[in-house]
Protein backbone atom coordinates (compact mmCIF):
# COMPACT_ATOMS: atom_id res chain seq x y z
CA UNK A 1 0.00 0.00 0.00
CA UNK A 2 0.81 3.23 -0.80
CA UNK A 3 1.54 6.95 1.68
CA UNK A 4 -1.96 7.86 -0.47
CA UNK A 5 -3.69 4.59 0.61
CA UNK A 6 -3.03 4.01 3.76
CA UNK A 7 -3.94 7.82 4.38
CA UNK A 8 -7.41 6.68 3.42
CA UNK A 9 -7.33 4.01 5.41
CA UNK A 10 -6.74 5.60 8.52
CA UNK A 11 -9.16 8.38 7.70
CA UNK A 12 -11.74 4.86 7.58
CA UNK A 13 -10.70 3.94 10.36
CA UNK A 14 -10.94 7.68 12.51
CA UNK A 15 -14.71 7.35 11.01
CA UNK A 16 -15.72 4.38 11.73
CA UNK A 17 -13.99 5.16 15.71
CA UNK A 18 -16.27 8.20 15.98
CA UNK A 19 -19.32 6.63 15.11
CA UNK A 20 -18.93 3.90 17.53
CA UNK A 21 -17.83 5.93 20.45
CA UNK A 22 -19.00 9.67 19.75
CA UNK A 23 -21.84 9.27 22.62
CA UNK A 24 -19.53 7.50 25.11
CA UNK A 25 -17.31 10.40 24.92
CA UNK A 26 -20.66 12.49 26.20
CA UNK A 27 -21.37 9.98 28.60
CA UNK A 28 -17.56 10.10 30.28
CA UNK A 29 -17.98 14.69 30.07
CA UNK A 30 -16.72 15.30 26.88
CA UNK A 31 -17.48 16.47 23.40
CA UNK A 32 -18.61 14.67 20.34
CA UNK A 33 -16.42 16.29 18.30
CA UNK A 34 -13.37 15.38 20.77
CA UNK A 35 -14.13 11.69 19.05
CA UNK A 36 -13.25 13.18 15.59
CA UNK A 37 -9.64 14.30 15.35
CA UNK A 38 -7.28 12.01 14.89
CA UNK A 39 -4.42 11.22 17.96
CA UNK A 40 -6.48 13.90 19.65
CA UNK A 41 -9.31 11.96 20.17
CA UNK A 42 -6.78 8.98 21.36
CA UNK A 43 -5.78 11.20 23.79
CA UNK A 44 -9.08 11.51 25.29
CA UNK A 45 -9.89 7.87 25.21
CA UNK A 46 -6.82 7.45 27.34
CA UNK A 47 -8.63 9.88 30.15
CA UNK A 48 -11.83 7.92 29.65
CA UNK A 49 -10.18 4.98 30.55
CA UNK A 50 -7.99 6.14 32.99
CA UNK A 51 -4.83 4.61 31.29
CA UNK A 52 -1.25 6.88 31.07
CA UNK A 53 -1.37 9.06 27.72
CA UNK A 54 1.64 7.03 26.32
CA UNK A 55 -0.62 4.24 25.73
CA UNK A 56 -1.12 6.12 22.23
CA UNK A 57 2.47 6.04 21.06
CA UNK A 58 1.53 1.97 20.49
CA UNK A 59 -1.01 2.65 18.18
CA UNK A 60 1.29 3.79 15.78
CA UNK A 61 3.84 0.81 16.25
CA UNK A 62 3.58 -1.88 13.87
CA UNK A 63 2.66 -5.19 15.39
CA UNK A 64 2.55 -4.04 18.68
CA UNK A 65 -0.78 -2.01 17.77
CA UNK A 66 -2.33 -5.35 17.14
CA UNK A 67 -1.64 -6.10 20.55
CA UNK A 68 -2.77 -2.84 22.38
CA UNK A 69 -5.93 -2.51 19.99
CA UNK A 70 -7.79 -5.31 22.09
CA UNK A 71 -6.58 -3.90 25.31
CA UNK A 72 -8.07 -0.76 24.70
CA UNK A 73 -11.44 -1.95 23.30
CA UNK A 74 -11.72 -3.82 26.52
CA UNK A 75 -10.90 -0.86 28.75
CA UNK A 76 -13.41 1.02 27.15
CA UNK A 77 -16.45 -1.13 27.61
CA UNK A 78 -15.13 -2.27 30.78
CA UNK A 79 -15.23 2.12 31.28
CA UNK A 80 -19.11 1.76 30.98
CA UNK A 81 -20.09 -1.31 33.25
CA UNK A 82 -19.46 -3.96 30.45
CA UNK A 83 -17.03 -6.26 32.64
CA UNK A 84 -18.52 -9.93 32.07
CA UNK A 85 -16.15 -12.80 30.33
CA UNK A 86 -18.92 -12.34 26.88
CA UNK A 87 -18.48 -9.03 26.78
CA UNK A 88 -15.17 -9.11 26.51
CA UNK A 89 -14.97 -11.96 24.25
CA UNK A 90 -17.32 -10.07 22.36
CA UNK A 91 -15.04 -6.99 22.03
CA UNK A 92 -12.36 -8.86 20.80
CA UNK A 93 -14.54 -11.23 18.72
CA UNK A 94 -16.12 -8.66 16.76
CA UNK A 95 -12.62 -6.35 16.54
CA UNK A 96 -14.17 -3.58 18.57
CA UNK A 97 -17.58 -2.91 16.98
CA UNK A 98 -19.23 -4.54 19.62
CA UNK A 99 -18.16 -1.20 20.66
CA UNK A 100 -21.25 0.56 18.62
CA UNK A 101 -24.08 -1.49 20.66
CA UNK A 102 -22.82 0.32 23.95
CA UNK A 103 -22.79 3.75 22.20
CA UNK A 104 -25.99 3.56 21.00
CA UNK A 105 -27.30 1.43 24.03
CA UNK A 106 -29.93 3.48 26.90
CA UNK A 107 -28.85 4.02 30.57
CA UNK A 108 -25.33 3.11 29.97
CA UNK A 109 -23.60 5.13 32.54
CA UNK A 110 -19.65 5.52 33.05
CA UNK A 111 -17.56 4.65 35.68
CA UNK A 112 -14.71 7.13 36.44
CA UNK A 113 -13.32 5.79 39.54
CA UNK A 114 -13.80 2.41 38.34
CA UNK A 115 -10.70 0.10 39.97
CA UNK A 116 -8.19 -0.56 37.43
CA UNK A 117 -6.89 -3.75 39.09
CA UNK A 118 -7.76 -7.19 37.98
CA UNK A 119 -10.24 -9.03 40.17
CA UNK A 120 -9.04 -12.99 39.92
CA UNK A 121 -5.41 -13.97 40.51
CA UNK A 122 -5.96 -15.61 37.21
CA UNK A 123 -7.01 -12.24 35.85
CA UNK A 124 -3.86 -9.90 37.12
CA UNK A 125 -1.65 -13.14 35.79
CA UNK A 126 -2.99 -12.18 32.42
CA UNK A 127 -2.33 -8.81 32.33
CA UNK A 128 0.92 -9.24 33.93
CA UNK A 129 1.81 -11.91 30.81
CA UNK A 130 0.18 -9.31 28.05
CA UNK A 131 2.17 -6.47 28.98
CA UNK A 132 5.24 -8.80 29.68
CA UNK A 133 4.53 -9.42 25.23
CA UNK A 134 4.07 -6.01 24.74
CA UNK A 135 7.68 -4.90 26.40
CA UNK A 136 9.53 -8.17 24.68
CA UNK A 137 7.76 -7.57 21.55
CA UNK A 138 8.93 -3.54 21.16
CA UNK A 139 12.83 -4.77 22.44
CA UNK A 140 12.48 -7.41 19.77
CA UNK A 141 11.53 -5.39 17.14
CA UNK A 142 12.83 -1.93 17.41
CA UNK A 143 15.63 -1.83 19.85
CA UNK A 144 17.79 -5.78 20.09
CA UNK A 145 16.92 -8.85 18.80
CA UNK A 146 18.79 -12.52 19.34
CA UNK A 147 20.23 -14.62 16.89
CA UNK A 148 21.97 -18.02 16.24
CA UNK A 149 24.46 -18.75 14.05
CA UNK A 150 23.24 -22.41 12.17
CA UNK A 151 26.33 -22.33 9.58
CA UNK A 152 29.92 -21.56 9.18
CA UNK A 153 29.81 -19.04 6.71
CA UNK A 154 31.99 -16.41 9.24
CA UNK A 155 33.81 -19.01 10.77
CA UNK A 156 36.46 -18.29 12.35
CA UNK A 157 35.04 -14.67 13.38
CA UNK A 158 31.79 -16.55 14.45
CA UNK A 159 31.50 -19.64 15.24
CA UNK A 160 28.39 -22.18 14.61
CA UNK A 161 26.46 -22.41 17.83
CA UNK A 162 27.21 -18.69 18.16
CA UNK A 163 24.44 -16.88 20.17
CA UNK A 164 24.01 -12.95 18.71
CA UNK A 165 22.43 -9.77 20.44
CA UNK A 166 21.57 -7.71 17.22
CA UNK A 167 21.35 -3.94 17.61
CA UNK A 168 18.76 -2.87 15.30
CA UNK A 169 19.07 1.03 16.28
CA UNK A 170 22.45 1.35 15.20
CA UNK A 171 21.58 1.84 11.59
CA UNK A 172 18.18 2.69 12.16
CA UNK A 173 15.09 0.03 13.29
CA UNK A 174 13.56 -0.91 10.10
CA UNK A 175 9.84 -0.71 11.37
CA UNK A 176 7.85 -3.76 10.30
CA UNK A 177 6.53 -3.61 6.44
CA UNK A 178 3.67 -6.74 7.41
CA UNK A 179 1.18 -4.92 9.00
CA UNK A 180 -0.52 -7.84 10.70
CA UNK A 181 1.88 -10.61 11.95
CA UNK A 182 2.29 -13.11 15.20
CA UNK A 183 4.96 -10.98 17.36
CA UNK A 184 8.34 -12.24 18.60
CA UNK A 185 8.56 -14.91 15.60
CA UNK A 186 9.44 -14.60 12.22
CA UNK A 187 8.32 -16.04 9.32
CA UNK A 188 6.83 -19.11 10.82
CA UNK A 189 4.69 -20.22 14.23
CA UNK A 190 6.57 -22.57 16.06
CA UNK A 191 5.51 -26.42 16.19
CA UNK A 192 2.19 -25.22 13.94
CA UNK A 193 4.76 -24.46 11.34
CA UNK A 194 2.38 -22.35 9.72
CA UNK A 195 2.99 -18.97 8.26
CA UNK A 196 2.98 -16.19 10.73
CA UNK A 197 1.86 -13.14 8.81
CA UNK A 198 -0.22 -12.08 6.56
CA UNK A 199 0.77 -10.98 3.13
CA UNK A 200 -1.31 -7.62 2.75
CA UNK A 201 -1.83 -4.78 3.62
CA UNK A 202 1.84 -3.51 3.66
CA UNK A 203 3.30 -0.50 5.37
CA UNK A 204 5.46 2.10 3.31
CA UNK A 205 9.26 1.42 3.98
CA UNK A 206 9.69 3.37 7.12
CA UNK A 207 13.46 3.19 9.13
CA UNK A 208 14.17 5.25 12.61
CA UNK A 209 16.95 7.73 12.71
CA UNK A 210 20.37 5.99 12.45
CA UNK A 211 23.32 6.44 15.07
CA UNK A 212 25.68 5.29 12.30
CA UNK A 213 26.08 4.19 8.92
CA UNK A 214 27.44 0.64 7.68
CA UNK A 215 31.13 0.47 7.85
CA UNK A 216 33.19 -1.28 5.76
CA UNK A 217 34.49 -4.68 6.93
CA UNK A 218 31.79 -5.10 9.44
CA UNK A 219 29.36 -7.75 10.26
CA UNK A 220 25.72 -7.01 9.29
CA UNK A 221 22.85 -9.12 10.00
CA UNK A 222 20.31 -8.59 6.66
CA UNK A 223 17.31 -9.93 4.97
CA UNK A 224 18.57 -12.65 2.44
CA UNK A 225 17.75 -10.92 -0.99
CA UNK A 226 16.93 -14.20 -3.03
CA UNK A 227 15.15 -15.71 -0.28
CA UNK A 228 12.18 -17.72 -2.04
CA UNK A 229 11.67 -20.65 0.60
CA UNK A 230 9.30 -21.25 3.56
CA UNK A 231 11.94 -23.42 5.02
CA UNK A 232 15.83 -24.29 4.49
CA UNK A 233 17.06 -27.52 3.15
CA UNK A 234 13.86 -28.58 1.68
CA UNK A 235 12.85 -28.35 -2.04
CA UNK A 236 9.69 -27.05 -2.51
CA UNK A 237 7.48 -24.63 -4.12
CA UNK A 238 8.58 -20.97 -4.42
CA UNK A 239 7.70 -18.72 -1.26
CA UNK A 240 7.43 -15.17 -2.34
CA UNK A 241 8.01 -12.85 0.88
CA UNK A 242 7.48 -9.56 2.32
CA UNK A 243 11.09 -7.94 2.72
CA UNK A 244 10.89 -8.22 6.73
CA UNK A 245 9.74 -11.94 6.57
CA UNK A 246 12.72 -12.88 4.37
CA UNK A 247 15.23 -15.46 6.12
CA UNK A 248 17.62 -13.50 8.06
CA UNK A 249 21.56 -13.85 6.93
CA UNK A 250 24.85 -12.18 9.06
CA UNK A 251 27.61 -11.54 6.77
CA UNK A 252 31.19 -9.57 6.22
CA UNK A 253 30.14 -6.29 4.45
CA UNK A 254 33.11 -6.18 2.09
CA UNK A 255 32.47 -2.98 0.16
CA UNK A 256 29.92 0.06 0.76
CA UNK A 257 28.12 1.93 -1.78
CA UNK A 258 30.21 3.98 -4.37
CA UNK A 259 32.77 1.25 -4.14
CA UNK A 260 34.32 -0.54 -6.40
CA UNK A 261 34.87 -4.28 -5.69
CA UNK A 262 37.03 -6.82 -7.29
CA UNK A 263 38.48 -10.33 -6.10
CA UNK A 264 41.78 -11.86 -7.62
CA UNK A 265 42.90 -14.98 -7.04
CA UNK A 266 40.46 -14.79 -3.70
CA UNK A 267 41.90 -11.85 -2.42
CA UNK A 268 39.60 -8.66 -2.25
CA UNK A 269 40.29 -5.63 -3.77
CA UNK A 270 38.37 -2.37 -3.07
CA UNK A 271 39.03 0.63 -5.18
CA UNK A 272 41.64 -1.13 -6.23
CA UNK A 273 43.65 -2.03 -3.25
CA UNK A 274 44.00 -4.99 -1.44
CA UNK A 275 41.01 -4.66 1.62
CA UNK A 276 42.40 -3.94 5.02
CA UNK A 277 40.00 -6.79 7.10
CA UNK A 278 40.35 -5.75 10.58
CA UNK A 279 41.86 -8.03 13.19
CA UNK A 280 38.97 -10.20 14.27
CA UNK A 281 38.65 -10.91 10.51
CA UNK A 282 40.18 -14.61 9.92
CA UNK A 283 39.11 -15.34 6.28
CA UNK A 284 39.17 -19.39 5.56
CA UNK A 285 40.44 -20.66 2.29
CA UNK A 286 40.47 -23.94 0.45
CA UNK A 287 43.92 -25.66 0.20
CA UNK A 288 44.68 -28.95 -0.86
CA UNK A 289 47.56 -30.99 1.12
CA UNK A 290 49.67 -33.92 -0.44
CA UNK A 291 51.87 -36.17 0.48
CA UNK A 292 52.95 -39.90 -0.72
CA UNK A 293 52.82 -41.26 3.23
CA UNK A 294 49.41 -40.40 3.66
CA UNK A 295 48.14 -37.66 5.68
CA UNK A 296 47.62 -37.75 9.34
CA UNK A 297 44.20 -36.12 10.95
CA UNK A 298 46.26 -36.66 14.13
CA UNK A 299 48.93 -34.16 13.21
CA UNK A 300 46.53 -31.34 11.69
CA UNK A 301 44.02 -31.71 14.36
CA UNK A 302 47.52 -31.11 17.18
CA UNK A 303 48.04 -28.14 14.45
CA UNK A 304 44.82 -27.11 15.25
CA UNK A 305 43.26 -27.53 12.52
CA UNK A 306 39.98 -29.18 13.54
CA UNK A 307 37.79 -28.34 10.65
CA UNK A 308 38.13 -31.80 8.11
CA UNK A 309 36.74 -34.96 7.16
CA UNK A 310 38.51 -38.22 8.76
CA UNK A 311 37.89 -41.39 7.03
CA UNK A 312 37.85 -45.17 8.66
CA UNK A 313 37.31 -48.47 7.09
CA UNK A 314 35.42 -50.83 8.95
CA UNK A 315 37.33 -54.34 8.92
CA UNK A 316 34.88 -56.49 10.65
CA UNK A 317 31.53 -58.09 9.65
CA UNK A 318 28.81 -55.36 9.95
CA UNK A 319 25.04 -55.06 11.08
CA UNK A 320 22.00 -52.66 11.03
CA UNK A 321 22.16 -52.51 14.38
CA UNK A 322 25.72 -50.64 14.21
CA UNK A 323 25.00 -48.90 11.20
CA UNK A 324 22.08 -47.15 13.08
CA UNK A 325 24.66 -46.47 16.11
CA UNK A 326 27.10 -44.92 13.68
CA UNK A 327 24.48 -42.55 11.70
CA UNK A 328 23.15 -41.23 15.12
CA UNK A 329 26.15 -39.94 15.82
CA UNK A 330 26.71 -38.29 12.58
CA UNK A 331 29.08 -40.94 11.31
CA UNK A 332 28.26 -41.56 7.51
CA UNK A 333 28.96 -45.14 6.08
CA UNK A 334 29.88 -45.65 2.10
CA UNK A 335 30.57 -48.84 -0.23
CA UNK A 336 33.81 -48.01 -1.82
CA UNK A 337 34.43 -51.62 -3.62
CA UNK A 338 34.86 -54.37 -1.26
CA UNK A 339 35.29 -52.22 1.86
CA UNK A 340 32.49 -50.15 3.95
CA UNK A 341 34.33 -46.75 4.77
CA UNK A 342 33.04 -44.96 8.04
CA UNK A 343 33.34 -40.94 7.37
CA UNK A 344 32.96 -38.56 10.53
CA UNK A 345 33.83 -35.23 11.28
CA UNK A 346 37.14 -34.03 13.25
CA UNK A 347 36.23 -35.93 16.47
CA UNK A 348 36.62 -39.56 14.63
CA UNK A 349 34.57 -42.21 15.94
CA UNK A 350 34.11 -42.16 19.81
CA UNK A 351 35.76 -44.67 21.98
CA UNK A 352 32.87 -45.88 23.77
CA UNK A 353 31.15 -46.51 20.38
CA UNK A 354 33.83 -48.61 18.92
CA UNK A 355 33.78 -50.75 22.50
CA UNK A 356 30.26 -51.21 22.51
CA UNK A 357 29.28 -51.95 19.49
CA UNK A 358 32.80 -54.44 18.92
CA UNK A 359 34.00 -52.59 16.06
CA UNK A 360 36.74 -53.06 14.35
CA UNK A 361 38.10 -50.11 12.31
CA UNK A 362 41.45 -48.92 11.13
CA UNK A 363 41.65 -44.68 10.36
CA UNK A 364 42.89 -44.49 6.57
CA UNK A 365 45.59 -41.82 5.37
CA UNK A 366 44.68 -40.48 2.67
CA UNK A 367 47.64 -38.60 0.20
CA UNK A 368 45.94 -35.77 -1.24
CA UNK A 369 43.10 -34.11 1.43
CA UNK A 370 41.59 -30.82 1.13
CA UNK A 371 41.71 -28.31 4.15
CA UNK A 372 40.30 -24.99 5.06
CA UNK A 373 43.05 -22.53 6.22
CA UNK A 374 43.72 -18.68 6.98
CA UNK A 375 47.00 -17.73 5.04
CA UNK A 376 48.49 -17.70 8.67
CA UNK A 377 47.35 -20.54 9.49
CA UNK A 378 48.75 -22.28 6.24
CA UNK A 379 52.13 -21.02 6.78
CA UNK A 380 52.35 -22.08 10.41
CA UNK A 381 51.10 -25.78 9.31
CA UNK A 382 53.74 -25.70 6.34
CA UNK A 383 56.59 -25.53 9.12
CA UNK A 384 54.64 -27.90 11.69
CA UNK A 385 54.01 -31.04 9.06
CA UNK A 386 55.87 -32.48 6.48
CA UNK A 387 53.31 -32.36 3.21
CA UNK A 388 55.03 -33.19 -0.40
CA UNK A 389 52.81 -29.71 -0.90
CA UNK A 390 50.42 -27.14 0.46
CA UNK A 391 48.84 -25.89 -2.54
CA UNK A 392 45.57 -23.15 -2.16
CA UNK A 393 42.79 -23.54 -4.34
CA UNK A 394 42.12 -20.92 -7.06
CA UNK A 395 39.49 -21.48 -9.50
CA UNK A 396 41.03 -19.29 -12.35
CA UNK A 397 39.26 -21.17 -15.21
CA UNK A 398 37.10 -18.36 -16.30
CA UNK A 399 33.82 -19.53 -18.48
CA UNK A 400 30.97 -18.02 -19.03
CA UNK A 401 27.94 -19.17 -16.69
CA UNK A 402 24.87 -18.49 -14.67
CA UNK A 403 26.10 -19.75 -11.60
CA UNK A 404 27.49 -16.67 -10.47
CA UNK A 405 26.26 -12.83 -9.96
CA UNK A 406 25.11 -11.59 -12.19
CA UNK A 407 23.89 -14.61 -13.50
CA UNK A 408 24.50 -13.90 -17.23
CA UNK A 409 25.66 -15.84 -20.12
CA UNK A 410 27.78 -12.59 -20.95
CA UNK A 411 29.88 -12.54 -17.56
CA UNK A 412 32.59 -14.81 -16.96
CA UNK A 413 33.00 -14.54 -13.15
CA UNK A 414 33.44 -17.25 -10.76
CA UNK A 415 33.99 -17.30 -6.74
CA UNK A 416 37.81 -16.80 -6.83
CA UNK A 417 38.00 -14.10 -9.84
CA UNK A 418 35.11 -11.87 -9.56
CA UNK A 419 34.27 -8.13 -11.15
CA UNK A 420 35.32 -5.56 -11.04
CA UNK A 421 32.01 -4.31 -10.10
CA UNK A 422 30.61 -0.98 -9.25
CA UNK A 423 28.41 -0.84 -6.11
CA UNK A 424 25.49 1.60 -6.49
CA UNK A 425 24.90 4.02 -3.90
CA UNK A 426 21.87 6.37 -3.94
CA UNK A 427 21.61 9.14 -6.20
CA UNK A 428 24.19 7.78 -8.60
CA UNK A 429 23.72 7.89 -12.25
CA UNK A 430 24.85 4.72 -14.29
CA UNK A 431 24.92 4.56 -18.39
CA UNK A 432 22.79 1.51 -19.30
CA UNK A 433 23.74 -0.31 -21.78
CA UNK A 434 22.85 -4.15 -23.43
CA UNK A 435 26.36 -5.28 -21.97
CA UNK A 436 26.00 -4.58 -18.57
CA UNK A 437 22.02 -4.19 -17.91
CA UNK A 438 22.69 -8.01 -16.43
CA UNK A 439 24.24 -6.30 -13.79
CA UNK A 440 21.34 -3.81 -12.75
CA UNK A 441 18.24 -5.70 -13.97
CA UNK A 442 17.09 -7.48 -10.67
CA UNK A 443 18.46 -4.12 -8.85
CA UNK A 444 15.46 -1.94 -11.14
CA UNK A 445 12.53 -4.60 -11.58
CA UNK A 446 12.35 -6.25 -7.42
CA UNK A 447 14.53 -3.80 -5.37
CA UNK A 448 13.16 -0.20 -6.84
CA UNK A 449 10.07 -1.65 -8.32
CA UNK A 450 10.11 -0.49 -11.93
CA UNK A 451 9.25 -2.06 -15.26
CA UNK A 452 12.07 -3.45 -17.48
CA UNK A 453 11.61 -4.14 -20.90
CA UNK A 454 13.05 -4.40 -24.27
CA UNK A 455 11.94 -3.07 -27.56
CA UNK A 456 13.91 -2.45 -30.95
CA UNK A 457 17.22 -3.05 -28.83
CA UNK A 458 16.25 -0.11 -26.69
CA UNK A 459 15.77 -0.58 -22.98
CA UNK A 460 12.72 0.81 -21.84
CA UNK A 461 11.82 1.99 -17.44
CA UNK A 462 8.30 2.43 -16.63
CA UNK A 463 7.90 2.08 -20.45
CA UNK A 464 9.69 5.02 -21.44
CA UNK A 465 13.47 4.77 -22.99
CA UNK A 466 16.36 5.26 -21.23
CA UNK A 467 19.79 4.99 -21.81
CA UNK A 468 20.74 5.93 -18.29
CA UNK A 469 19.21 4.91 -14.62
CA UNK A 470 19.49 6.60 -10.94
CA UNK A 471 19.59 4.65 -8.05
CA UNK A 472 16.97 5.23 -5.37
CA UNK A 473 19.06 3.66 -2.27
CA UNK A 474 22.16 2.44 -1.48
CA UNK A 475 23.85 -0.95 -1.66
CA UNK A 476 26.47 -3.59 -0.10
CA UNK A 477 28.22 -6.14 -0.83
CA UNK A 478 28.14 -9.25 1.40
CA UNK A 479 30.54 -11.74 2.16
CA UNK A 480 31.35 -15.12 4.13
CA UNK A 481 35.08 -15.35 5.97
CA UNK A 482 34.78 -18.76 5.15
CA UNK A 483 35.76 -18.00 1.40
CA UNK A 484 34.66 -21.24 -0.29
CA UNK A 485 31.85 -22.61 1.75
CA UNK A 486 29.77 -19.23 1.89
CA UNK A 487 26.35 -18.58 -0.07
CA UNK A 488 27.13 -14.86 -0.66
CA UNK A 489 27.07 -11.84 -2.91
CA UNK A 490 29.07 -13.86 -5.70
CA UNK A 491 26.46 -15.98 -6.07
CA UNK A 492 22.85 -13.57 -5.57
CA UNK A 493 24.31 -9.82 -5.82
CA UNK A 494 23.50 -6.70 -3.91
CA UNK A 495 22.37 -6.55 -0.56
CA UNK A 496 19.56 -3.33 -0.70
CA UNK A 497 19.57 -1.08 2.09
CA UNK A 498 15.95 -1.54 2.94
CA UNK A 499 17.14 -5.11 3.31
CA UNK A 500 19.75 -4.13 6.56
CA UNK A 501 18.45 -5.65 9.63
CA UNK A 502 20.97 -4.87 12.20
CA UNK A 503 24.55 -5.01 13.34
CA UNK A 504 25.69 -7.94 15.43
CA UNK A 505 26.90 -6.21 18.65
CA UNK A 506 27.44 -9.50 21.73
CA UNK A 507 27.63 -13.12 21.63
CA UNK A 508 26.18 -13.87 25.02
CA UNK A 509 26.30 -17.87 24.46
CA UNK A 510 28.56 -20.07 22.91
CA UNK A 511 27.88 -24.10 22.02
CA UNK A 512 30.07 -26.19 20.49
CA UNK A 513 28.03 -29.16 18.67
CA UNK A 514 25.18 -27.26 18.49
CA UNK A 515 24.10 -29.62 15.93
CA UNK A 516 24.82 -32.94 17.50
CA UNK A 517 22.20 -33.26 20.22
CA UNK A 518 22.12 -32.12 23.34
CA UNK A 519 24.29 -34.70 24.72
CA UNK A 520 27.39 -33.18 22.55
CA UNK A 521 26.70 -29.77 23.82
CA UNK A 522 29.51 -27.89 25.29
CA UNK A 523 29.77 -24.52 26.16
CA UNK A 524 32.59 -21.98 24.82
CA UNK A 525 33.31 -20.03 28.06
CA UNK A 526 35.57 -17.87 26.32
CA UNK A 527 33.72 -16.37 24.28
CA UNK A 528 30.43 -15.95 26.05
CA UNK A 529 29.38 -12.07 26.75
CA UNK A 530 31.92 -10.86 24.24
CA UNK A 531 31.71 -8.22 21.06
CA UNK A 532 31.41 -9.28 17.28
CA UNK A 533 33.36 -6.20 16.19
CA UNK A 534 36.48 -4.14 16.81
CA UNK A 535 39.97 -4.67 16.72
CA UNK A 536 42.01 -7.09 18.99
CA UNK A 537 41.06 -10.35 20.35
CA UNK A 538 37.19 -10.74 21.42
CA UNK A 539 37.59 -9.89 25.25
CA UNK A 540 34.59 -12.16 27.41
CA UNK A 541 32.89 -9.83 29.79
CA UNK A 542 31.19 -12.19 31.52
CA UNK A 543 32.75 -11.74 34.83
CA UNK A 544 31.76 -8.17 34.70
CA UNK A 545 28.65 -9.10 33.95
CA UNK A 546 28.27 -11.17 36.99
CA UNK A 547 29.33 -8.83 39.22
CA UNK A 548 27.18 -6.64 38.21
CA UNK A 549 24.57 -9.10 38.71
CA UNK A 550 25.77 -10.03 42.13
CA UNK A 551 25.99 -6.46 42.72
CA UNK A 552 22.58 -5.74 42.07
CA UNK A 553 21.17 -8.67 44.23
CA UNK A 554 23.03 -7.19 47.76
CA UNK A 555 21.55 -3.57 46.30
CA UNK A 556 18.17 -5.27 46.51
CA UNK A 557 18.40 -6.98 49.66
CA UNK A 558 19.84 -4.32 51.63
CA UNK A 559 17.10 -1.96 50.38
CA UNK A 560 14.77 -4.55 50.84
CA UNK A 561 16.01 -4.33 55.12
CA UNK A 562 16.29 -1.17 55.23
CA UNK A 563 12.35 -0.78 54.36
CA UNK A 564 11.41 -3.22 56.61
CA UNK A 565 13.04 -2.02 59.58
Amino acid sequence: MTFTQWLLFVLCIQCIHFFGTWKLYQRAGFKAWQAAIPIYNALILMKIINRPIWWVVMFFMPIINLIIFPVVWVETARSFGRRSTLDTFLVIFTLGLYLYRLNYADRLAYISDRSLKPKTAFGEWFSSILFAVIIATFVHTYLIQPYIIPTGSLEKTLLTGDFLFVSKYHYGARVPQTAISFPMVHDTIPLARVRSYLKNPQLPYMRLPKLQRIKRNEIVVFSWPADTVRQFFKKEARVDKPIDKKSNYVKRCVAIPGDTLEIIDGIIHINGERTQLPDRAKPLYSYTAYSTRGISSRELIKSGITDLTRRFRIENNFNQQQLNALYENDINVIQQGDNLIAISQAKGIPADLIRRYRLRVKELRETRKTIFLTLDEAEKVKSEISFDSLIRNINKQKTYNTNFFPNDIRYNWNEDNFGPIVIPKEGVTVQLTKNNIGLYRKLIRDYEQKTLSYENSMILIDGEPVNKYTFEQDYYWMMGDNRHRSEDSRFWGFVPADHIVGKPIFIWMSINGINDGLSNWKIRWNRVLTTTNGDGEPVSYRWHFLAAVVAYQIFVRIRKRRKAK
